[in-house]
Parts: C-alpha cells; structure tokens; sequence
C-alpha cells in the first residue's frame, strides 16, 4: 500500500445493546405521560468523517420488549390491538438523509416501521460525540436522539372514551434514545 494512499473516511459502529436506551412517552387520560422503553436495540451506524450528512444508520428493537412497568398494560401493548407483536416481532429505522442542525446536531429523517407500516420520521440528533477508549481498549461514540410520532400513522388506533370526556391515550408519541456505539 502506498504512504499516499486515500485513508477510508467512514468508521462502522455496533449499537451496544446493554449501554443504549429507547424510551418512549405518550399521554394518559389527558392527565400525565406514561413512559416506557424497548431492550434490547441492536443496529449499526456508518460515520461518514469527511461528511457527515454522508453518514448512515441501521436500527432495530424486538417490540415485544415493551415495558411500562405495569404488567398487564404492557400485554395489551404487546397484542393485536397496539404493536402485534406476534404478527410485527419487530420496529426498525433505517436512515434516508442526514443534515446539519447547527453547530453540534443533526437531523436524521429515515424509514420508521412500527407494526407493519413505514412512514418517515425525523430524530433530532446531538452528536456523534468524539470516540473515547473504554477500560478494555474499544473505541466507543454516544449520541442522543429524538422525535414525535402520531401512533395513529402506524396503524395504533386503539382508544377509549373517559367517562369525563377526552381520551384514554394521546396520539402524540415522543420517542427518545441514548446511544453507545463501539467502532466495528
């Protein structure tokens, strides 16, 4: 090889499923938000140094992992009439443009598919941040994100009337992530 060689620009990263986190908020009864979260997430992203709008990423949750620390409400989440987990085992987002959102962030747009339907969603990304060693010698990049969905475009209709009026579960859903990364 050649000292004047072109170096390769784009570093693979492996979402490190124990050190990620996905959680979720929706509105009940009108009242409070309830949240939740999915493990584990496994999924690569494609760090285009040169440019980062070049870059790519890859994700994907069991959706039966589901939990809302309430046992019961999380089996009806799990059946036919929210994620179908039987029928859809999985949610995945795979990228389709990166942007610049400011000096530190991104905005990352893909595919998003949740119980069987695609529809676009964008997450408001911070980061990469730069890679630091873990104690055993990998390289490692974090980076958070998030977005709001209307759980309506994926098919989530289910619902029920409150004696008071109003709704049992909002529409608007705000997805959040917490990500770790060690370089492939």
């Amino acid at each position: 090889m050649s000292a004047n060689a072109p170096q390769p620009t784009t570093t693979t990263w492996n979402i490190d499923p124990v050190h990620t986190t996905v959680e979720f908020k929706v509105r009940h009864m009108m009242i409070t938000n309830v949240k939740g979260h999915f493990k584990p997430v496994s999924g690569v992203i494609t760090v285009d140094e040169a440019d980062i709008t070049k870059s790519h990423v890859e994700a994907s949750i069991d959706a039966a992992s589901i939990d809302t620390r309430e046992p019961d409400r999380d089996a009806h989440l799990r059946s036919a009439e929210f994620l179908d987990v039987e029928k859809f085992p999985t949610l995945t987002f795979t990228s389709t443009r990166v942007t610049r959102a400011g000096q530190a962030n991104l905005e990352v747009e893909g595919d998003l598919t949740i119980h069987g339907v695609t529809r676009k969603a964008t997450f408001l990304v911070e980061g990469p941040t730069a890679p630091g060693k873990d104690p055993w010698g990998n390289l490692r990049i974090g980076l958070s994100a998030s977005t709001k969905i209307n759980r309506k475009d994926f098919g989530l209709t289910w619902n029920a009337a409150l004696e008071t009026g109003g709704i049992l579960v909002g529409d608007e859903v705000t997805i959040t992530l917490d990500v770790e990364a060690v370089k492939a």
